[in-house]
């Protein structure tokens, strides 16, 4: 099995409904977003993914995130916008892409902060 992760960036602000802490108070992080996929095989040129047409997915699903507050961009304007409720929502956009590809979604990590994250993958 080959497993081929991307790396993107972007930048918003957010605040935590009912936290009761300081995460509750509007503020912003730069999160860094890492897509995971895994190929049974590689294709005719050995290439388990191409990194530019993964890197292409993720950017568009980020751009709309990208400077804004999460909490006012569904569906972060009905659920928090925590890391985990992040890295589930982009799990689900950059996968609904792929149903053609031959291979397949296995992991989205959100990080907040250089020690802070959340991943996510269904089962």
């Amino acid at each position: 099995m080959y497993e081929v992760s991307v790396k993107q960036h972007f930048d918003a602000a957010h605040y935590l409904r009912y936290y009761q802490g300081k995460c509750e108070a509007l503020h912003g992080h730069r999160y860094e977003i890492v897509a995971k996929v895994k190929a049974a095989r590689l294709n005719e040129i050995g290439l388990a993914c191409d990194f530019t047409e993964l890197k292409g997915w993720l950017a568009d699903i980020l751009s709309r995130y990208d400077h804004t507050c999460l909490n006012d961009v569904p569906p972060f304007n009905e659920i928090n916008p925590s890391a985990e409720n992040i890295a589930a929502t982009i799990y689900d956009e950059l996968n609904a892409r792929m149903t053609e590809a031959p291979f397949a979604l296995s992991l989205v990590e959100a990080w907040e902060s250089p020690d802070s994250s959340a991943a996510y993958s269904p089962g």
